[in-house]
């Protein structure tokens, strides 16, 4: 007899642990990165000297230095970029959210334990749920848009498959009966 599945979930894939870690790691991967790259070139640029601090401390993002405010700007950017990645590693608009909250989670988690205590500053946090925010609506809107688009099978004229939403132009033939 065919062997049956025992367990269906609702898209009719098997729910692959590894693959959902392998997934949060490579986006907090991304994540650091990008936070790491955007940090440097701006400390670099305003001639700051870099350090660890200005990426897993909390207290660097204040609200009374210019080199706070920069880094909440750096920041939100970074959560910009994050959008893309959601939209490559993820690309299910309904798993955004988990990813994004994940992501920001595990953030928390890193900070807490670079500093030893859990950020007490209002700023860190309200910058926390502006960048979940951008990559919660950002990464939904892009993964909708992209799941959403006409799909392509390569049939028919070039017009038709342009890509451009237009749909093409396509001529009706009469069929004769016999």
């Amino acid at each position: 007899p065919p062997r049956r599945r025992r367990f269906r979930r609702g898209n009719h894939e098997p729910f692959q642990p590894l693959r959902t870690l392998l997934h949060i790691a490579l986006l907090q991967s991304i994540y650091y990165l990008t936070a790491t790259l955007l940090i440097l070139f701006t400390a670099l640029v305003a001639g700051k000297p870099f350090n660890l601090d200005l990426i897993f401390s909390w207290r660097a993002v204040r609200g009374d230095t210019t080199v706070g405010w920069t880094l909440g700007i750096v920041w939100l950017l970074c959560g910009a970029v994050m959008i893309i990645a959601l939209l490559l590693v993820v690309a299910r608009s309904k798993l955004v959210l988990d990813f994004s909250l994940t992501t920001t989670f595990l953030h928390l988690i890193v900070v807490s334990l670079y500093e030893h205590e859990v950020p007490r500053s209002l700023l860190w946090w309200a910058l926390q749920f502006v960048i979940t925010g951008i990559m919660v609506a950002g990464g939904t809107w892009v993964c909708q848009w992209r799941e959403l688009r006409p799909m392509s099978f390569g049939l028919g004229d070039r017009e038709s498959t342009s890509g451009d939403g237009t749909g093409g132009s396509y001529e009706m033939v009469v069929v004769e009966e016999e």
